[in-house]
């Protein structure tokens, strides 16, 4: 490929010059000898600052973005408006455009985008159809899982996972979007197939700065990223902002489903949430569908919903989807269980708002208000205590407590931490708040700021900056029947400070300091 053909349809300015092209980056440290490099601004950077430096390294072509940049000699030069979408286009042309050859799922919203994807996949994968999924806790690929630094990675690399994931068979991909990479364009050119919209909550403010801001990058999923609009919307009828999209999509979109609890294209008839998961009859457009998905709560209904409009949208058959929402088991950091055998439960979740740890300790109540103390009933029959149940006899328990860990992340939207300790306090029976990444900031002034909201719920609390500590101490204080929740981390296997980023797994964690307290699977405390 030349230079000429790599930069076909991309917004240009104006251009001299042309070479052949070995590779493509926005890095100036990972050029080679015949690389095309993209200077473009960034947020916390400006890659014009690094031309010298890419082509000293090979470059034998520059994109820039910058006005002010002097053309450098022997080298092929162009000038772009937007140095973001110019990467996009670039990417797509220079690995011949593997998003326009899969058939492309997006998921936006505040909550739930990481589980929906999930319960996307595995529906697709039930129908036999190879996919790639590109999201927060990891990327998949045909038998491959990868390491995910990034929930939307830029352009390049999206390009890059696509064209390997097509490599590798896949016919399908499924994806988080987020806000960020709405804004940043970082999906531009991506032609999404079917496009979900979960919910919208107060959370990225201090980057948005408002919600109206947030919502408007949202909506740039529906609109189209430089494409065409998805063929297909799934919105949310339950929440005010799906109702907009609805309403905006169905003069964009060929086909707009709506999904809720109780109304909607797609909606729960004869709904039961148990201990072991949720049953329900899933009303369609063209019938109704038995599922059983073991996924729990509430929330866990609303991504089943998402997933199976989707997959409808996908022309799944009816026997696919429940195939797939009866085999997706577990999603990791989102309500996963910790147990070394101890007779009250842990839960690691990703909450890391105030909705999200509204609904997280709303579902954690429903469990210790059950008053049993049997770790494996599934609900699926009434079951009355004193009975045998496995090799054991559980008892009727007196009304268990909600012991909830959580920070508020640093250098991030500072309004929302009376929020989230408001939330948590009022969902809980005692709080122990701690650090979740405070970044630049200190730990002690984050937790300070979550106090007032926490002082209003009015609730037992302890304030422990040191986030191993106040796991060792929620699981200390716990006893036979309660749950104690592990918030705002979930999958994440790092803790960043000002000293840095250092190894942090909530769940590995939580094990370690189990088995301190004398607690350890498949042996005697």
């Amino acid at each position: 490929m030349d230079f000429e053909e790599l930069l076909d349809g991309a917004e240009v300015l104006s251009r001299q010059g042309n070479a052949p092209i070995n590779g493509l980056d926005y890095d100036s440290r990972r050029i080679g000898r015949g690389y095309a490099f993209v200077a473009m601004r960034g947020e916390t950077t400006d890659g014009n600052k690094y031309i010298d430096q890419a082509i000293e390294k090979g470059a034998t072509a520059v994109v820039t973005d910058s006005l002010e940049q002097a053309m450098r000699p022997n080298v092929a030069w162009a000038v772009v408006q937007h140095g973001r979408r110019a990467l996009a286009r670039l990417s797509a042309n220079y690995y011949r455009k593997p998003a326009e050859r899969l058939r492309v799922t997006g998921v936006t919203g505040t909550n739930g985008k990481t589980t929906t994807t999930f319960i996307v996949e595995a529906i697709l994968q039930a129908a036999k159809r190879k996919n790639a999924l590109v999201g927060t806790v990891e990327y998949h690929l045909p038998n491959q899982t990868l390491a995910a630094p990034h929930t939307t990675p830029e352009a390049l690399e999206l390009n890059q996972i696509f064209a390997k994931a097509i490599g590798l068979g896949a016919t399908e991909a499924v994806m988080e979007v987020s806000s960020h990479a709405l804004e940043q364009q970082r999906v531009f050119g991506v032609p999404f197939e079917v496009a979900i919209f979960t919910n919208l909550t107060r959370d990225h403010l201090d980057y948005h700065k408002t919600m109206e801001n947030y919502f408007a990058s949202k909506k740039i999923l529906f609109t189209g990223c430089g494409t065409e609009p998805p063929r297909c919307a799934v919105l949310n009828a339950d929440d005010e902002y799906g109702r907009e999209l609805a309403k905006f999509s169905k003069s964009k979109s060929a086909e707009v489903f709506t999904y809720g609890i109780e109304a909607g294209d797609f909606h729960t008839e004869k709904l039961e949430m148990m201990p072991g998961g949720n049953r329900f009859d899933l009303v369609t457009p063209s019938g109704t569908i038995p599922l059983f998905s073991p996924l729990i709560g509430r929330v866990n209904v609303y991504n089943v919903l998402a997933a199976c409009a989707a997959a409808y949208g996908r022309e799944c058959k009816a026997e696919e989807i429940a195939k797939g929402i009866e085999g997706m088991r577990r999603v990791p950091g989102r309500f996963e269980k910790v147990d070394e055998g101890q007779p009250f439960a842990v839960v690691v979740d990703y909450a890391h708002t105030d909705d999200a740890l509204k609904n997280l300790t709303r579902l954690a109540r429903e469990f210790v208000s059950r008053g049993c103390d049997c770790p494996c009933h599934d609900g699926r029959a009434k079951v009355l205590h004193p009975v045998p149940c496995c090799d054991r006899t559980y008892q009727k328990i007196e009304r268990g407590r909600v012991i909830t860990v959580f920070g508020c992340g640093g250098d991030r939207d500072r309004a929302k931490r009376p929020l989230m300790g408001e939330a948590a306090g009022r969902g809980s029976d005692f709080v122990i708040v701690t650090a979740d990444n405070p970044r630049s900031e200190d730990p002690v002034a984050i937790i300070n700021d979550s106090m007032p909201g926490l002082q209003r719920a009015g609730t037992k609390y302890v304030m422990e900056p040191d986030r191993r500590k106040a796991i060792a101490l929620a699981l200390d204080e716990a006893s036979a029947g309660d749950m104690v929740l592990i918030a705002g981390k979930g999958h994440e296997k790092t803790q960043t400070t000002r000293e840095g980023v250092f190894p942090f797994d909530d769940f590995e964690v939580a094990r370690e300091e189990l088995k301190k307290l004398g607690y350890e699977k498949g042996t005697e405390a």
